[in-house]
């Protein structure tokens, strides 16, 4: 049997520069890489040890729909301290749409808008 493991996940941003460089500076992401195929643009971003290729697509590409809905809801984080975090990525400006709440004991949970509608988690365990 064939064995498998994680590679990347795909975002596309009519912008992908500054999406490189929201998760560069909101969550200390590494941008990789830039990879060019004529007048297409790739940007490879690690974050926290995950790759994400975000490519770039006209402005007139359909959005992210409105959650919920079928499909990637969103991208987890684990944070050593929720608090600290919370308060590092709204002094940059960081919108969240749900603040942190004690989801059950030893785990706490908060949602924060990234570009071009992509959700992410961040979480505290313990």
């Amino acid at each position: 049997m064939a064995s498998y493991r994680f590679d990347h996940i795909h975002l596309r941003s009519p912008d992908a520069e500054a999406a490189g460089r929201f998760y560069e500076d909101a969550f200390g992401a590494t941008i990789r890489d830039r990879i060019r195929n004529g007048a297409s643009l790739r940007v490879v971003v690690d974050l926290g040890g995950a790759t994400l290729f975000i490519e770039q697509v006209s402005a007139d590409t359909p959005a992210a729909p409105v959650p919920p809905h079928q499909g990637m809801e969103h991208i987890g984080l684990q944070v050593s301290d929720m608090d600290e975090a919370v308060a590092a990525l709204k002094a940059k400006g960081v919108r969240f749409t749900a603040e942190p709440k004690e989801l059950r004991p030893g785990l706490r949970i908060a949602f924060l808008a990234a570009p071009d509608g992509v959700t992410v988690e961040i979480l505290q365990r313990g």
